[in-house]
């Protein structure tokens, strides 16, 4: 498996960005910004950034919590926090090479989330969100619910939901509802009977990779 380095940029709000960083062993296809979940960059995450590094995409995945002391929380995640880091990440991934046209977004749980906000604020190649909460109601303060931003989304998007306490169906069938209005081709699948991010259902992950990866593939050229 493609091993995992960190790397530290220095942020213009006098913060410090480290970020997770995967490296294909051959030819870069392309780049990817990488949202972690809800409890940061964990092995799993660093386990998802290799396997795509595997697929020939430079992978980064910014640390989101690092403005303020205490454990990890989403509570302090901002649209502001969440574009300053991520737009650092697609700076960093310009500078080893990467045009702009083939830089991408994906996230998985909370960084399901900050995927669609980056895509409905910055023009990328493409998105993939991988669940998600916050679709009706906000998932912090600073955050507006993805249902009145999903219209907004400026790159082919495409969002993954299982079966999840903190997503129904109906707020599935809503944001699906709301990101056709877009300009932009978007495509939303739910899993029925799948897990959270389709962690027991081998079928449903194996048929969600499978979506990302063709996702990528498509648009990421």
């Amino acid at each position: 498996m493609t091993e995992t380095r960190t790397e530290t940029l220095p942020l213009t709000d006098g913060t410090e960005l480290r970020l997770t960083v995967a490296e294909p062993d051959n030819v870069v296809r392309g780049g990817l910004v990488f949202l972690h979940e809800a409890r940061g960059v964990t092995d799993r995450v660093r386990a998802v950034c290799s396997a795509l590094a595997e697929e020939g995409w430079l992978t980064v995945a910014p640390h989101l919590y690092h403005r303020e002391d205490g454990p990890d929380d989403v509570r302090k995640l901002s649209g502001e926090s969440i574009l300053t880091d991520t737009d650092a990440a697609f700076v960093w991934l310009s500078d080893q090479g990467v045009p702009a046209d083939r830089q991408g977004i994906m996230g998985f749980d909370v960084g399901g989330t900050a995927a669609l906000v980056v895509a409905a604020s910055r023009t990328l190649g493409a998105a993939v969100s991988v669940g998600g909460r916050g679709v009706l109601e906000p998932l912090s303060a600073a955050l507006p619910p993805l249902v009145e931003i999903a219209g907004e989304l400026s790159c082919p998007w495409l969002g993954l939901y299982g079966d999840d306490e903190g997503v129904e169906a109906e707020e599935v069938d809503k944001l699906r509802e709301v990101a056709e209005t877009a300009s932009v081709v978007t495509d939303v699948v739910r899993f029925p009977g799948a897990g959270h991010r389709f962690d027991r259902d081998q079928d449903a992950a194996a048929e969600a990779w499978r979506r990302a990866r063709n996702w990528l593939d498509l648009h990421l050229r």
